[in-house]
């Protein structure tokens, strides 16, 4: 319990010190956090100069953390993001040797993602999930602990090639990133044109942070708050006016993670049924496929997730 507490502490102090380099934001940085500390993968969506790359560039500072960022254009390929076997010679002898390419970093920023083809968006895929990347007939391992951060600009946007489903279910999160407020714009000048940049300090380094994933991995869900959790994604399947396919079974994989890292946050050692529900809209808005009347009605995956967790409330609190 004393080491849950110290690492409690820890976190908060490194959310507080990323604060310091990106001006408002405060939900979309608590978000990303929450993705780290569950070991996943981000997808932040926004439109460009928002911050997004400085906030990956902040973390990577905070927590010490290797960080390498890969500029997606239409004609990128996929061995320009997982590297590629090159020939050398050697005492006369001709051989293959590894090149790494960018993708072999603890964290890794896929800059507008949804600007580079279907072929190279797919060589992520195996990284994501498995943390190891085959060229040719070998597999090479990824330091851990390993993180993608992937932005995208909005799909209505020109020259964008939206991402596969397999490759958006493996994000735990999709966080939308907004446009700031006229005083957060105001500190965003002032913090670019003209002040000193803030200095970031390194508070934590990445075998700490694996220690506190492994923390985390054991705080407690009651059944109560588990059967919440399942039900939920249950209810994308149920028959909706507005949902055609509904969340993967990696969904309520993602909400246990997710819902245990936010009572980590919110300094508690036990999941309340408030953490299923905030993190529910990162987790499913991005794993919901929408039918036309609802594309039609400009009904959005944030709106029909509200109305699974409002029609859940009434069952909770009957």
């Amino acid at each position: 319990m004393a080491e849950l507490e110290l690492y409690q502490r820890k976190i908060m102090e490194c959310e507080q010190e990323i604060g310091k380099g990106i001006i408002g934001q405060r939900d979309i940085i608590r978000q990303v956090m929450l993705v780290m500390l569950s070991g996943g993968n981000v997808l932040l969506e926004g439109m460009p100069g928002l911050g997004k790359t400085m906030l990956v560039r902040t973390i990577g500072q905070v927590f010490s953390l290797p960080f390498k960022r890969i500029q997606f254009t239409p004609d990128l390929m996929p061995s320009d993001v997982t590297g590629t076997d090159i020939m050398v010679k050697e005492e006369g002898r001709s051989s293959f040797r590894f090149q790494p390419g960018p993708i072999f970093a603890n964290l890794v920023l896929a800059d507008e993602i949804n600007r580079a083809t279907p072929k190279t968006q797919s060589a992520l895929l195996e990284a994501m999930q498995e943390h190891t990347v085959t060229v040719g007939n070998e597999s090479h391992g990824l330091k851990e602990p390993f993180m993608v951060l992937a932005t995208q600009n909005p799909i209505e946007q020109e020259g964008t090639y939206p991402l596969p489903e397999a490759q958006l279910d493996r994000f735990l999160f999709k966080v939308l990133v907004q446009f700031p407020s006229k005083e957060e714009l105001r500190g965003i000048v002032g913090l670019t044109e003209g002040q000193q940049p803030p200095r970031i300090r390194s508070l934590m380094g990445g075998e700490e942070l694996l220690q506190v994933r492994e923390l985390i991995a054991r705080i407690p869900i009651a059944d109560a708050v588990m059967d919440y959790l399942l039900e939920l994604v249950m209810a994308t399947h149920e028959s909706h006016p507005y949902i055609r396919e509904g969340a993967s079974p990696r969904a309520a994989q993602a909400m246990i993670r997710a819902s245990r890292a936010r009572a980590f946050l919110e300094g508690r050692v036990n999941v309340s049924f408030e953490d299923v529900q905030s993190v529910a809209y990162p987790v499913l808005r991005h794993r919901l496929i929408l039918n036309f009347d609802a594309v039609s009605e400009g009904i959005s995956e944030d709106a029909v997730i509200r109305q699974l967790i409002e029609a859940k409330e009434k069952g909770i609190y009957a």
